[in-house]
């Protein structure tokens, strides 16, 4: 039996703060977005990125709302969750990676909370 994996890993920008909230049970969960560099450039020779959603569920959530903000350097590991609903009479899709760990990457400013991982039996769902 062949076993199947959903991982993603990712280092980018945050393209502004994160926001962070409380779901009605008192869970903690932040949304961000990070900008990821492609590696080629646009046809006139300009730098492009892809912008991809971000979000954290529980203590990793606190971390990520108290420590990350825009412009910062991030490496985001999770799985890719991509989910479907209808908007306006039409089918769209939604894509974000649900972070199991991000390590900090700018250094001065996050001497005690790098390497930030989800309590092993915590994933970060609901």
């Amino acid at each position: 039996m062949k076993k199947h994996y959903n991982k993603a890993t990712l280092i980018g920008r945050l393209t502004r703060d994160p926001e962070m909230r409380t779901t009605a049970s008192g869970i903690a969960v932040t949304r961000f977005t990070i900008a990821v560099d492609r590696f080629r450039r646009s046809e006139n020779g300009e730098k492009t990125a892809d912008f991809i959603r971000i979000v954290a569920w529980r203590r990793l959530a606190e971390i990520v709302g108290q420590y990350m903000k825009k412009g910062k350097l991030v490496a985001v590991e999770g799985a890719l969750q991509l989910d479907t609903y209808e908007k306006d009479g039409m089918q769209r899709e939604s894509v974000e990676v649900i972070a199991n760990n991000i390590q900090m990457l700018d250094r001065a400013e996050y001497s005690e909370s790098q390497g930030v991982q989800a309590p092993v039996g915590q994933e970060n769902t609901v």
